[in-house]
């Protein structure tokens, strides 16, 4: 359910702030996987979360783009 949600409110929000979105995430993921490779993540469940979200972005942006 939370997915659902997440995807509802990235709807809302316009091509430029999703851009902001993605490179924040992308960011957010190369520092999880640094801090795993230092074996400092606590939770490593955390990456496969922030690829999905990125992966939800992208797609909320495809289909933004091929509306416009």
């Amino acid at each position: 359910m939370k997915s659902k949600k997440y995807v509802e409110e990235l709807k809302a929000k316009d091509i430029a702030a999703l851009k902001e979105d993605l490179v924040a995430a992308k960011k957010e993921l190369f520092n999880l996987r640094f801090q795993n490779a230092t074996n400092q993540l606590d939770n490593t469940s955390r990456i496969s979360e922030v690829r999905k979200n990125i992966a939800r972005i992208q797609t909320v942006i495809t289909e933004k783009s091929k509306l416009a």
